[in-house]
């Protein structure tokens, strides 16, 4: 299965995961799979007021340098081991 094949199955299987993960975790998952599906983080930050989409470009802008490849696999890795 390649790569790409991995990433897309396990976005499917996020949404099915045993439990809900803590926000962090949440924010890492958003992160990497922006990452690996875009690449760097592009658009303006949003405003202090948006906590929430402050918050998800933020962990996504922390990933900056990262391959898409490199990205797809930790999110890969990230949901296997979540997956349990």
């Amino acid at each position: 299965m390649s790569l790409q094949e991995q990433f897309t199955q396990a976005q499917a299987d996020s949404k099915n995961l045993p439990e809900r993960p803590d926000n962090m975790t949440l924010l890492k998952i958003y992160a990497l799979y922006k990452q690996g599906s875009s690449g760097d983080a592009q658009g303006e930050r949003p405003g202090m007021t948006d906590f929430v989409n402050r918050a998800k470009f933020d962990a996504w802008d922390a990933l900056k340098g990262t391959s898409q490849d490199e990205a797809m696999q930790q999110y890969i890795d990230l949901v296997e081991e979540l997956k349990g």
